[in-house]
């Protein structure tokens, strides 16, 4: 069973060769499942990369989940102290700096980042 997380958020679950007749690919080698290859020295060196991809996923996961909560702090904080709800300078800093650093996927993580921190506009 695979999961992808869709744009929506959802998460689509695909069950590919579990279905009546054996549609689909083949089933993998389970020694080393996913790989895309047969060659053993090869997929226990993709299978060691990705082991390191999903501790960076982990830690990526945790620390959107911190900035998120950060930033809501910062937002109810401010409008009780009889602030704006939004700084729109400090929005514009961080979009440059994401875009700065990572070009126009930086503009859209960036984007992301802020609506997860106060909601969408």
């Amino acid at each position: 069973m695979t999961d992808v997380v869709e744009q929506s958020g959802g998460v689509a679950r695909s069950d590919a060769g579990a279905g009546a007749g054996g549609a689909g690919p083949a089933p993998t080698d389970p020694a080393r499942p996913g790989t895309g290859t047969d060659e053993p020295e090869a997929a226990a060196r993709i299978s060691a990369i990705r082991e390191r991809i999903d501790e960076i996923d982990r830690t990526l996961i945790a620390l959107w989940q911190e900035r998120a909560g950060l930033s809501q702090q910062v937002g109810a904080t401010r409008m009780a102290s009889g602030g704006t709800r939004l700084v729109l300078s400090r929005e514009r800093e961080i979009l440059e700096r994401f875009r700065r650093e990572l070009g126009a996927d930086g503009t859209q993580l960036a984007l992301l980042l802020l609506r997860a921190g106060r909601g969408p506009l």
